[in-house]
């Protein structure tokens, strides 16, 4: 039985850990398949990310905290953690693929974000949805998100907008 890593985080079949930048080639290949599944759902493109060399995907690993969960069918899903103003995180690119959806990936991937926010010492967590996503908008509220009242412009040549979430980042 393989050793999970003190950073995995477990719920029933799926697990969470913190991808370190020998995992760029995993990271490449799942953040691919998400610009490819939901290309509506991120700022960047596929065509863009494809042309990235090894060496940006390290480099993104070096200054993001990315998690990754597992299933038995592999990789299930993607969420990064960054710094952000003060003493405040943001949650960016969050992904769950098909097949695990409805399953509690994407729950579980919130969890990890918000214990890894905690326990770094930052007081909030933020994060920004694209209007009408009314799942991702559930998703976040479930675990206790509020709209700031805060919204800026989504895509360039786009009408359309993005409204900021938050909640305080308190360990379980």
């Amino acid at each position: 039985m393989p050793r999970r890593r003190p950073d995995a985080t477990v719920s029933g079949m799926a697990t969470v850990r913190l991808l370190e930048a020998g995992d760029w080639a995993l990271y490449r290949s799942v953040r691919l398949a998400s610009l490819t599944e939901s290309p509506a759902a991120f700022w960047s493109t596929l065509a863009r990310e494809e042309a990235f060399a090894p060496s940006v995907w390290q480099d993104r690993l070096a200054a993001r905290n990315t998690l990754l969960a597992e299933t038995g069918d592999g990789p299930a899903g993607l969420a990064a953690v960054v710094p952000d103003e003060g003493a405040a995180a943001e949650l960016v690119g969050m992904w769950v693929a098909p097949s695990a959806r409805g399953r509690g990936v994407g729950d579980l991937l919130v969890r990890a974000a918000l214990d890894w926010t905690a326990d770094r010492g930052f007081a909030e967590l933020r994060l920004w949805v694209f209007e009408g996503n009314r799942h991702a908008e559930r998703l976040y509220a479930r675990h206790g998100f509020a709209r700031t009242g805060t919204a800026k412009p989504g895509r360039p040549g786009t009408d359309e907008r993005q409204f900021e979430m938050a909640r305080a980042a308190t360990a379980r």
